[in-house]
């Protein structure tokens, strides 16, 4: 049985290099010392830069780039990426779009992570010199990006939307896919706040699989193991 893969798109995630407001601050200037690299070479870590990052704007959303490395462990590990069937990207506050292979293996350990973040969000690609990057970093809004992707379904995990139990939700998208639709899953990927109301407007199809917020990669896990059991790819994945 063919199926049309699952595309999944962290959105307004915090994963950024210093901004130029803050990169006199003491406590960055020391960190980058430390590293050996300029201020504005290295990733934003609230747990690293929580006192400068206060003067910043909506700095409750930014400097969280553990939130990218955990889901994207989790994704590019899961049965249904390994089928073939999942496609993820990260749309991050600064409306850069970042495509990630399916193949791409991501380091395990967070320093190496972010080392390897730092260099595509300089390089704008990983591996730099290369024609078929396994990770490509573009400006480009997240509006911009559905529309070019012409899906036929935009879900908005949303805590405020209609209330759907996992597994309902699981065989809901597994059965459009099956059919050969185009699904856009989009997660918030931000630790507070609310989303931007230009990510809001992207569909009027507003689900929660669970009644209070939960972490990034929990609504991510619960996903993509909605679809992983449904009925759809019974046959497909497990026998």
């Amino acid at each position: 049985m063919k199926a049309t893969p699952l595309t999944i798109v962290i959105a307004e995630a915090g994963l950024e290099l210093i901004p130029k407001e803050i990169e006199n601050h003491p406590l960055i200037k020391a960190h980058a010392r430390k590293r050996g690299k300029k201020p504005n070479e290295i990733i934003l870590d609230i747990s690293l830069h929580y006192k400068a990052m206060k003067s910043l704007s909506n700095w409750f959303k930014r400097g969280r780039p553990d939130i990218v490395h955990t889901s994207l462990l989790i994704a590019l590990s899961s049965v249904l990426n390994r089928a073939g069937l999942l496609r993820i990207y990260i749309h991050t506050i600064n409306n850069l779009i970042v495509y990630v292979d399916p193949r791409v293996r991501i380091p395990r350990n967070y320093n190496r992570f972010v080392g390897l973040m730092e260099q595509l969000l300089i390089e704008k690609k990983v591996p730099p010199n290369t024609q078929k990057p396994l990770l490509l970093a573009e400006e480009k809004k997240l509006d911009e990006f559905i529309k070019e992707n012409h899906f036929d379904h935009i879900v908005l995990l949303y805590e405020k939307g209609e209330f759907i139990k996992p597994n309902t939700f699981g065989e809901m998208i597994s059965s459009k896919m099956v059919r050969g639709e185009r699904v856009c899953v989009i997660i918030g990927g931000f630790q507070h706040g609310d989303f931007e109301p230009s990510t809001l407007s992207l569909s009027e199809n507003r689900i929660a699989i669970y009644k209070q917020p939960l972490e990034t990669w929990t609504v991510l896990s619960m996903v993509i193991h909605s679809i992983e059991n449904s009925k759809e790819f019974d046959e497909v994945l497990w026998r």
